[in-house]
């Protein structure tokens, strides 16, 4: 059975305060004067490698555990799955 990299990346939504992204953004600015940077959003990634028939059924099998062991809160939280083959 192939086996697949999937990444899930949780963010909160954007309506949500972030304050590890607003105080890595507040740093920037202050330390080293990189006016440019106006936003920063931190996020958790969680890294799986799982045996599955095709990408798509290892994904679906990430996000079930994910949703099962209420690795997020959907209230708040954003996610993103990505998946390849190694």
């Amino acid at each position: 059975m192939p086996s697949f990299k999937v990444n899930v990346t949780i963010e909160n939504k954007p309506e949500i305060s972030d304050p590890e992204g607003d105080t890595i953004l507040h740093d920037l600015v202050l330390k080293g004067n990189n006016v440019a940077v106006k936003k920063i959003r931190s996020a958790k990634m969680l890294k799986f490698e799982i045996e599955a028939k095709n990408k798509k059924l290892a994904e679906k099998t990430v996000m079930d555990l994910c949703n099962e062991f209420r690795i997020y809160n959907p209230l708040v939280s954003n996610v993103l799955v990505e998946s390849f083959e190694p």
